[in-house]
């Protein structure tokens, strides 16, 4: 029978470690969404709701950190997916923007 060998390191050489695939792929993209003076509050959250799925105590909380800082990242996402969310928020009339996450 033939004897099965285990590969070995030499002292001093560190092992490659994987890391996460995605990570390596995409450094992320943030879906951001700005203020403006024409949406309500409500109708907001509303949409944050609908968009991501949010339960209504997350959807205010971004609401209002749109309202009082001006903006809020939403989320943080692949190309792809950003632009997914990015779009859906526009379709609703709110102003959502992408950004690369360095």
């Amino acid at each position: 029978m033939s004897e099965t060998l285990t590969p070995t390191l030499d002292p001093g050489v560190e092992a490659d470690q994987q890391s996460d695939a995605r990570s390596q792929l995409d450094a992320g993209y943030l879906v951001i969404c700005w203020d403006d003076p024409v949406n309500y509050m409500d109708y907001v959250t509303r949409v944050f709701q609908k968009v991501f799925g949010w339960p209504r105590a997350k959807a205010q909380f971004h609401m209002r950190e749109v309202h009082e800082q001006g903006r809020s990242v939403l989320v943080r996402e692949s190309l792809e997916r950003a632009e997914h969310h990015v779009h859906a928020l526009q379709k609703h009339s709110l102003h959502a923007t992408l950004h690369r996450e360095e």
